[in-house]
This record gives structure tokens, C-alpha cells and sequence, in this order.
């Protein structure tokens, strides 16, 4: 079997002010089934772009990305959904309604929808607010909306592009745990996480590998297994997280 994802020798370059600049330099890893993948990287070097790509709404310069061996050419809600760090939620929609709108445009029956809904308000903790707007909720509870609506499609593969950034240091603790519970969930269709962050502590918390990209134009340096068993709750106390925080760290500041 294929993996789940491959990214082969991908290149992006835009155009600005008449100059062609390079963003994406030959990246290349793969992504097995049930793998929660971070890419690490700092501000500016391209990650959103790369995610972006991933998930079928831009194209790339040269290379492909392959879903289960083949080539992705736009993007496929039943494949990967995506979480963005603005929430992206539509204002004038309940929290049920915005959780059923993905569903309603892929054509699914309105039973269907709304058993769907239900299901995801309660694994996101959001059932006594599903008749709430978003300017009624709190940053964290908008992005368990957020998180609720992508998963609810019942896609393959979850893409977040720094999901937790938006939020109070306590809020976005919280909901790291959270989705690494959905995330090791049997029960739920979606099994492939792939992750956005500039942040070294959260990807070596949250990932199964963490793929390190260097500045722009990005290339992957580092392809780091994080062999610490799970739940990594008290982190804090174990000096071989910090040790790989550590090396994660040297390599960006070296590149």
C-alpha cells in the first residue's frame, strides 16, 4: 500500500513586483495512515503555502502531491478538510448551522446532516451551543467549531494550519489535548493529522514525526521520529522532550 500522502520534489514560486520569488525548494516526505505529522518552520517560510497545496487549492510550480498514489489535482473535502487560524467561521450562521454547511454543499440528506452535526457538537463539547452565533463564543470555543465542521465531511486527512495560534496560552493547551484525543479516537473516519506550527514545544507535544523546514525558500532538514510514549502531559518533567526541543532548535538556527 502507498501511503497515504507523498510529496515529491515540490517547488513554488509567485511573482512580485515583476520578480519571480521562490517559496518551496524541492520539499519531499511522505505520510503513512493514522500518522500525526507536524511541520515545523519559521514564520514566513511557507508552510500555509505548502498546506494549501496539500489540500488541492493552489497548485504547484513543479513536482506533485499524491493522495494513496495519486496525483491531487484540486481540492476534495472528503479527502482533507482544513482548520485555519482565523477561525473562518460564517457569522451569521449558528454553531449547528456552520457544522452542516460543508455537508449540505457535498449534498449529504438532511438526516444525515444533522445526526452528523450532532455527533461532532458533542465530541467538541459544543452542544449547549449550537444555536450560539460567533460573536457570542469565546476564541476556543469558535475553533471547536471549526474543528467540528471539518471533521464532520468525514474526511481522510485533517489539515490544520496553526490551529492553536489565535489563543491564551491555557485555551490553546487545552485544545491540543483535545485533538490528540479525537485524533487517537478509533471510532472517527478522520485518522491522519497533519499540522502547521512555528512553535518547537507544541510540534514535539502533538506529533508522531515533526518535519522541520528551513527558511524561504523552504527545504526539509530535519525528518525527527518523536519517540516519547503518549500522553505527553507532564513534559515538563522529561528531559528527553526538551532534548529533542533542543535539536530541533540547533538545526533551524543553523539553517
Amino acid at each position: 500500500m502507498p501511503p497515504i500522502l507523498s510529496i515529491r520534489n515540490l517547488s513554488k514560486s509567485f511573482m512580485q513586483n515583476g520578480v519571480k520569488v521562490k517559496v518551496l525548494n524541492n520539499i519531499a516526505f511522505d505520510v503513512e495512515e493514522h500518522e500525526f505529522i507536524c511541520i515545523l518552520g519559521q514564520s514566513g517560510c511557507g508552510k500555509s503555502t505548502l498546506l494549501r497545496i496539500i489540500a488541492g487549492l493552489e497548485k504547484s510550480s513543479s513536482g506533485e502531491v499524491l493522495f494513496k498514489g495519486t496525483p491531487i489535482e484540486g481540492a476534495d473535502p472528503t479527502r482533507a478538510t482544513m482548520i485555519f487560524q482565523t477561525f473562518a467561521l460564517f457569522p451569521w450562521l449558528t454553531v449547528r448551522e456552520n457544522i452542516e454547511l460543508g455537508m449540505e454543499i457535498l449534498g449529504i440528506h438532511k438526516i444525515k446532516r444533522h445526526a452528523l452535526a450532532s455527533h461532532y457538537l458533542k465530541l467538541c463539547e459544543l452542544e449547549k451551543f449550537e444555536t450560539s452565533y460567533p460573536s457570542e463564543l469565546s476564541g476556543g470555543m469558535k475553533q471547536r467549531v471549526g474543528i467540528a465542521r471539518a471533521l464532520a465531511v468525514e474526511p481522510e486527512m485533517l489539515l490544520m494550519d496553526e490551529p492553536f495560534s489565535s489563543l491564551d496560552a491555557l485555551t490553546a493547551q487545552t485544545l491540543r489535548e483535545d485533538v490528540l484525543e479525537i485524533w487517537r479516537d478509533t471510532s472517527i473516519a478522520t485518522n491522519t493529522f497533519l499540522m502547521i506550527t512555528h512553535l518547537i514545544q507544541e510540534a514535539v507535544f502533538m506529533a508522531d514525526r515533526v518535519i522541520v523546514l528551513s527558511k524561504r525558500p523552504a527545504k526539509v532538514i530535519g525528518d525527527i521520529p518523536i519517540d516519547i510514549p503518549r500522553p505527553r502531559s507532564d513534559y515538563e518533567r522529561d528531559p528527553s522532550f526538551f532534548e529533542i526541543c533542543d535539536r530541533i532548535k540547533m538545526l533551524i538556527s543553523l539553517n
